[in-house]
């Protein structure tokens, strides 16, 4: 079965390591690649994710050591959250007061208890209790040193998109991207994918709002799975024919990539399931080591050179 939905988020952050330890330590994601900005070799790419860095658990960051503050607004993600079983938000509002991270009252959202908090950089993020199905969403956890497996995030359970007007931005959402309308509450429209996780968008339009602003704890885009090219490049024909600008395919050494501002003004990307993270170093290993793309690793000394230490 075709997966839809989205593949992965990535956000900006300040320092890489306090990045590090806060996704890792206090959220308990994997560190699933460590790599850097292949536009930007003296900046990390880091990724984070379940034990197998499967998509739709991916979380990524460009960690830029003295970056300022972005600010939310029209035209970029507010929220990005994460599914843990229902039973599980005792345990991690709970866990949130005893690392001293803030968080707002746990709410209901379409019928799910949300406990939303920000993480150092003041990114919004959320963790949706969701009930675990038998439908590969519950698989994969990554049990840490601080995290067990029972209460381990399940990977990304949607993001929540801030715009002017609501309609334009549906249109790609169920016409080019596979995912259909499922539920309305308040000013709140969501739409889902037929993936078991990472499978909802979820729009607030809000009229005349001030747009955002990139830089630390904003996110730079949001992408979309496509099951191999052929898919991607159909999905690209289709937002063309509208009149939107697509990028040509960007090979990103674990996906391949095609990138598009849709009409609400949030970055889009679509990017193919194929290869995954293990392409390079095996599942056990994942994040382990600092892996280049062959164009830059010949300059693997200078790189290294210039990139803070972390784990």
């Amino acid at each position: 079965m075709v997966q839809t939905g989205l593949h992965h988020v990535t956000a900006f952050s300040g320092p890489a390591l306090r990045n590090l330890d806060f996704h890792t330590r206090i959220l308990g994601l994997r560190l699933v690649k460590k790599t850097v900005n292949f536009d930007d070799p003296g900046t990390y790419h880091l990724y984070y994710g379940d034990a197998a860095g499967r998509p739709g658990t991916i979380l990524t960051f460009f960690p830029i050591e003295h970056a300022a503050p972005g600010r939310i607004g029209v035209g970029e993600t507010q929220e990005t959250a994460f599914r843990v079983p229902r039973a599980s938000i005792g345990w991690w509002t709970h866990r949130l007061i005893e690392k001293g991270v803030a968080h707002e009252p746990l709410v209901q959202v379409f019928g799910e208890p949300t406990l939303r908090f920000r993480d150092p950089d003041g990114m919004m993020l959320a963790l949706v209790g969701v009930d675990m199905g038998a439908e590969g969403g519950d698989a994969g956890g990554w049990a840490s040193s601080e995290v067990p497996a029972e209460h381990a995030v399940r990977g990304l359970h949607g993001v929540t998109l801030l715009l002017d007007k609501a309609e334009p931005t549906a249109a790609i959402l169920t016409e080019v991207l596979g995912l259909g309308e499922v539920a309305r509450e308040g000013n709140l429209i969501r739409f889902a994918g037929s993936a078991a996780i990472g499978g909802l968008v979820t729009l607030r339009a809000v009229g005349g709002f001030l747009r955002g602003r990139p830089g630390a704890g904003s996110v730079h885009h949001i992408a979309f799975r496509a099951a191999d090219d052929a898919a991607q490049a159909a999905m690209g024909e289709r937002l063309t024919a509208r009149g939107l600008h697509v990028t040509e395919q960007r090979d990103r050494q674990y996906f391949r990539s095609i990138y598009f501002r849709e009409p609400g003004g949030v970055l889009f990307e679509i990017a193919t399931d194929a290869p995954g993270f293990a392409v390079d170093e095996p599942v056990e290993a994942l994040g382990s080591a600092l892996k280049l793309p062959a164009g830059l690793e010949p300059h693997r000394a200078e790189i290294e050179a210039v990139l803070p230490k972390v784990a």
